[in-house]
């Protein structure tokens, strides 16, 4: 039998070992082995922190050393010598009431004072009044004719009669479930406390039903806006519906973010949520759901790969001496990076200093992916793999090397999921989709979310066409 060429044996003892004995040795060695491997595994899971893989901070243990940064030095607060910044005043044709506070006597001798200061001290103050649901009682009437003696009933308006409640309202509930991430009970709570209004628990649901069938129209132009952006980021992060694992997927770009939740996390999603013929380059990271992008589409996100080196750097050994040089080849990049973005740095130059630093980033990923260490080995393997894109934001504006963006639209979702542990159908998890589309593109274009909401379950009543969620100069191009 022949000796594992890892088993501490000369071949003159393996040689003089009986051959049942050999295969016992054989055996336990594999199981030794195997053994360890498992424990090296487990190691580098228990080792995991924010610092080399995506979980977020707040689950880091308490003995998990803070993020380094580069401070000023300097104490917390305001420093010697800072003008403050107060409250802006309002200018005076936006107050509600001016009280004028006039002196009547002299301070000095008691003389009697009249006029004005023609440059008074202004305070504001700012109170929300005792806020009260208006109820709207419609009466309907039905006359007989006094020539025929038939019966006609008034005519509502139309819409009235479609609900108990308002427009205002049924978005005031979407928009505290979507944006606010509330309960069902601390909705209907916070209507009673608030506004006087009582509603059942079931009322909230229908509510919020009524409107996502609403928004249907325009979240549709929506994706289909994001498909034809030249650059998007995408990424995907668990859910939960009807007690099964689904995920919530998102596509984001600069005006315009849309989600999704389905129950797969593979290719098809990213063709349903993009379109089959995919247009302009793809942010995400290495997951394989991506694999099929041509390279050339793709920007491969640098945020992860930073945290790969980082675990390369926490297996020790040759491991850790590539490690150290790829994240600081990383730092440099991005410090570079960072002047382009912000205007110091031409593109032009920065592009030629990619030139050389992208050499040695190669050199350093070819001896990572014949590392001893069989998972260095292989993370520099897939990275060689998907090398070209790598760079594409170094010669493509509006591309950016990390995939953050998309990963803060999710952060919504995440914290949605922990408190609500996901939807209970499918209509429920239209509504999630619906409404964080609505919520997060609103505030990228910084437009007022209840407004629109209010808006669109007006349209809805009178059969006319929900708001658009384009940016203005792109709505001509809505598609139905």
């Amino acid at each position: 039998m022949e000796k594992p060429a890892t088993l501490p044996l000369t071949d003159a003892d393996w040689q003089q070992t009986p051959i049942t004995v050999q295969a016992l040795i054989v055996a336990l060695w594999d199981e030794v082995q195997q053994l360890r491997s498992e424990v090296v595994s487990l190691r580098e899971q228990v080792q995991q922190t924010s610092h080399n893989s995506s979980r977020p901070p707040s689950s880091d243990p308490p003995s998990t050393p803070a993020r380094k940064r580069g401070g000023s030095g300097r104490s917390a607060g305001g420093q010697p010598g800072h003008k403050g910044r107060g409250r802006t005043l309002l200018p005076i044709e936006q107050v509600d009431h001016v009280i004028a506070l006039k002196p009547s006597t002299c301070t000095s001798c008691g003389g009697i004072l009249a006029g004005d200061d023609a440059h008074p001290q202004r305070h504001q103050v700012t109170e929300v009044p005792p806020v009260r649901a208006q109820v709207t009682e419609y009466q309907v009437h039905t006359l007989r004719c006094p020539h025929c003696q038939g019966l006609s009933q008034a005519d509502a308006p139309e819409g009235v009669f479609d609900s108990a409640f308002g427009p205002r309202v049924h978005a005031l509930v979407s928009l505290l479930s979507g944006a606010y991430r509330l309960s069902k009970r601390q909705i209907q709570t916070l209507l009673w406390d608030g506004f006087g209004v009582e509603m059942a628990v079931g009322t909230v649901s229908h509510l919020e039903q009524t409107l996502s069938q609403a928004l249907a129209q325009p979240v549709g132009a929506a994706v289909a806006y994001v498909r034809r952006q030249p650059v998007k980021n995408v990424d995907e992060t668990g859910w939960r519906q009807q007690r099964r694992r689904a995920w919530l997927w998102t596509a984001v770009t600069t005006w315009v973010s849309v989600f999704a939740i389905r129950y797969s996390r593979g290719s098809k999603v990213v063709r349903d949520l993009l379109g089959e013929d995919l247009e302009g380059v793809i942010g995400s990271d290495r997951y394989s759901a991506y694999s099929f992008l041509p390279l050339k589409q793709r920007q491969i996100c640098w945020a992860h790969l930073r945290r790969d080196f980082q675990k390369m750097i926490d297996r020790g050994g040759a491991s850790k001496d590539i490690g150290q040089v790829l994240l600081a080849l990383t730092d440099q990049m991005f410090t570079w990076w960072h002047r382009v973005r912000d205007g110091p740095l031409k593109r032009s130059s920065f592009q030629t200093y990619m030139v050389d630093h992208k050499a040695r980033m190669y050199l350093y990923l070819s001896m990572g992916s014949h590392c001893a260490h069989a998972k260095t080995a292989r993370t520099g393997q897939e990275m060689l793999s998907v090398e070209e894109a790598l760079w594409t934001f170094v010669g493509h504006a509006g591309v950016e090397p990390t995939n953050n963006a998309a990963e803060r639209a999710l952060r919504h979702g995440v914290l949605w999921r922990k408190s609500s542990f996901g939807t209970h159908s499918e209509a429920g998890s239209r509504f999630v989709e619906r409404v964080m589309t609505v919520v997060t593109t609103l505030r990228q274009q910084n437009r007022n979310v209840l407004n629109y909401l209010t808006q669109t379950c007006q349209a809805a009543r009178t059969g006319q066409m929900a708001p658009s969620l384009l940016p203005v100069e792109k709505r001509r191009h809505s598609i139905d």
